[in-house]
């Protein structure tokens, strides 16, 4: 019996925080033409969020932020998940690196909550 409850309790514990990620806020920034659209984002303060980048160009493209500390490799044709927060207030710059001149975005966050586009 005892082993029965360790065992549902390291369930119960392994599966907690794959609820919590379930939970986080969403916000889907699509690479097209080595461009982000939305190119700006808007997400909660003081919330961990989650950022959804779709890859929809045949090339890969490397997204860089030294303001949000994170880098991560989309490749061509798929998509990734980085995830930010949570964060104070401003304004947060991110870009390929593949393509800095074009490929240019910014995370504002703010008192509202996540939206699409700026």
């Amino acid at each position: 019996m005892k082993l029965i409850l360790q065992t549902i309790t390291l369930t119960l514990l392994t599966l907690a925080p794959l609820h919590a990620l379930a939970a986080l806020p969403e916000v889907v920034i699509e690479i097209r033409d080595h461009l982000f659209i939305p190119q700006t984002v808007r997400i909660p303060e003081g919330k961990k969020v989650r950022l959804v980048f779709i890859n929809h160009d045949p090339s890969p493209e490397e997204i860089d932020s030294f303001d949000l500390n994170r880098e991560k490799v989309i490749f061509g044709h798929s998509k990734g998940t980085i995830f930010v927060g949570p964060l104070p207030n401003g304004r947060y710059k991110f870009f390929g690196e593949l393509h800095p001149n074009s490929a240019l975005g910014y995370v504002i966050v703010g008192d509202k909550e996540a939206t699409d586009a700026d």
